[in-house]
């Protein structure tokens, strides 16, 4: 994974709207960690293989970390925290926020195909 272009992302990002696509989306602030220290709240969000179609979708942020927001017919899609992508993949956009360790925070990922 490469550290986000945000010009590639909302490229790509443009590529994919008002299509039905494939959705994963998965956030954790501790929730693996957290029966090794104790301190850690363990919350946790998890998505895969639901359907959306957005109108409108953008990535902003200065430097990054980076937030996506997807426009859907009723409602919003948001996800903050994203620092890479997968620059070798032509047919998915797959995103990933890493902490200062470089574990996995945050991850979405859309596509044409189930995941």
């Amino acid at each position: 994974m490469q550290l986000i272009s945000q010009s590639e992302v909302q490229r790509r990002i443009d590529l994919f709207k008002d299509q039905d696509l494939y959705i994963h989306l998965e956030m954790t602030t501790g929730a693996y960690a957290a029966h090794r220290d104790s301190s850690k709240h363990p919350a946790a969000t998890f998505i895969t293989n639901s359907t959306v179609k957005y109108s409108h979708g953008s990535i902003s942020g200065n430097e990054g970390p980076y937030r996506v927001g997807l426009k859907m017919q009723h409602g919003w899609i948001y996800s903050e925290g994203l620092t890479h992508y997968e620059e070798s993949e032509t047919d998915r956009l797959i995103l990933a926020g890493h902490d200062s360790q470089g574990k996995l925070v945050v991850s979405l990922q859309l596509s044409r195909e189930p995941f």
